[in-house]
């Protein structure tokens, strides 16, 4: 069971970087190293897939310190160094930022918005032309589900997103793996998960749509597959056309 495990990891992973054209000969990748279990499987496999495969790209861990308490750098230290991977903390106070009283914006969003700008930073010091992020296929499932219900929109996390002319580009490796899969790989590595210190953990409206998809999925198994494929198949004879919201009937 664990050798299957492992394998199908391992192959959905090379099938997102296949399918959606995500690594290339020659790349420098910097890897978002959050400590949760996505991201370390995503350094895991990404580091030891390299030794493999005919294609030579070189990896460099970073974690950004949102500041909440002591961070466990040498854990993460000691893991990024057993794959053969370069390890950069980068210290910030984000965290304490994003939640003083009187912020405009909400945590969340502040926090995202201002600990992505520090990784476009180290990028461009780092000389790295990519951005890994262990973004899962449940996370594109959710962030779609609240840019329907909070945004309007029809949108979502893509596998692969060009940024400032091409100059960078976020890649997301995990984009095809189930959430409970990464857990379960990460479990059987007894990989170093850092727990989330966040005071907003749980408590967010993402939180609350990951709770009902959940409950759908768990319902009918058939539904997240779905619900992805549905993402990649749009019929837009069947969706409303845009107006300007302008009534023109007299």
């Amino acid at each position: 069971m664990n050798r299957l495990l492992d394998k199908r990891v391992r192959r959905l992973v090379g099938k997102a970087i296949c399918e959606y054209g995500l690594l290339e000969d020659g790349d420098r990748v910097l890897v978002g190293l959050s400590g949760g279990k996505d991201s370390l499987t995503l350094l895991k496999v990404l580091a030891e897939r390299e030794k493999i495969v005919p294609i030579s790209y070189s990896l460099v861990a970073v974690t950004v310190d949102l500041g909440f308490s002591p961070l466990p750098e040498a854990e993460l230290g000691k893991f990024a160094e057993s794959l053969g991977v370069e390890f950069i903390v980068k210290h910030t106070d984000i965290g304490p930022r994003s939640h003083r009283p009187g912020n405009p914006e909400t945590p969340c969003f502040m926090c995202s918005r201002m600990r992505r700008k520090v990784l476009f930073e180290t990028a461009s010091e780092l000389g790295c032309n990519k951005i890994a992020l262990g973004h899962t296929k449940d996370d594109i499932l959710v962030t779609f589900f609240m840019n329907v219900l909070y945004s309007g929109e029809i949108s979502t996390m893509v596998p692969k997103q060009e940024l400032f002319g091409g100059k960078l580009t976020i890649i997301r490796p995990l984009a095809l793996l189930d959430e409970e899969r990464v857990e379960a790989f990460a479990r059987m590595h007894r990989l170093p998960i850092i727990g989330d210190l966040c005071p907003t953990k749980g408590k967010t409206k993402r939180a609350e749509v990951k709770k009902w998809l959940q409950l759908m999925f768990k319902r009918d198994r058939t539904l997240k597959g779905n619900a992805f494929h549905a993402l990649s198949n749009v019929n837009l004879r069947y969706l409303l056309p845009r107006t300007d919201g302008v009534e023109k009937c007299p």
